[in-house]
């Protein structure tokens, strides 16, 4: 990447005040580590961007974020982006673990079969959504592909649990934008969960640097409409 503190110094000293020293000392607003840069991650894989998924790849080995957390967070990435948009990271992170001397492939994380992932993936949406999702495949065939498929393939893996799994997809959403009836519903999946809203508005202010305000803005407004629907 461009050395921004030589070609355009005057940006580099605000863009890494805010980025490096603000955002993650907000008095009330920190994540842990660990979970700050997993939201990063599915940020950036949300708003498409590449070069700084580059950038904070190594931050996040350093910061305690495992290899399989960081491909779990790839692979779930495309239900929600498409395989279009998640290929590019794919590529990186494979080439990035290759820089650092990690290894392919890794570990197995499925839990699983061709046979039982629509039933588990029932479950898991059940678990996140409640009792009405127990019937919901049954109407129509892209309902049956979210639980078999999105639910089944990628929700019951191991490597991140549900709740981290939730609270990544509410990120993919957030930050690519134009998906607020689904944020607004995942933003109330995470509360049943026990992701609360402070841990959603903290997300949101860690994700906003790379995110920007727009996005982060119409997310807050999900949250707190989310939030008024968990308390009816």
């Amino acid at each position: 990447m461009i050395n921004f503190r030589e070609t355009d110094p005057e940006f580099s000293e605000r863009f890494e005040h805010f980025i490096y020293d603000t955002v993650p000392n907000e008095p009330g607003q920190q994540l842990d580590p660990v979970t700050r840069h997993m939201v990063i991650l599915a940020a950036l894989l949300g708003c498409q961007g590449t070069d700084m998924f580059w950038e904070v790849i190594p931050d996040a080995i350093r910061a305690g974020v495992t290899p399989v957390i960081i491909k779990e967070i790839v692979y779930q990435a495309v239900d929600y982006l498409g395989i279009g948009r998640v290929l590019p990271f794919l590529d990186i992170t494979t080439e990035a673990f290759e820089q650092m001397n990690i290894k392919h492939p890794l570990p197995g994380q499925a839990t699983t079969t061709m046979e039982d992932r629509l039933e588990k993936g029932i479950k898991v949406q059940a678990e996140i959504f409640g009792d009405r999702m127990l019937e919901a495949w049954k109407t129509g065939h892209i309902n049956r592909w979210l639980a078999e498929n999105c639910f089944g393939d990628y929700y019951t893996r191991r490597g991140l649990d549900l709740k981290q799994r939730e609270l990544i997809t509410f990120c993919f959403l957030a930050a690519q934008g134009g998906c607020e009836p689904q944020l607004t519903s995942h933003a109330k999946g995470n509360m049943n969960l026990g992701n609360d809203r402070e841990l959603l508005m903290k997300v949101v202010s860690q994700c906003l640097p790379y995110i920007g305000y727009p996005r982060s803005l119409n997310a807050i407004s999900c949250i707190e409409k989310a939030a008024e629907l968990a308390r009816k």
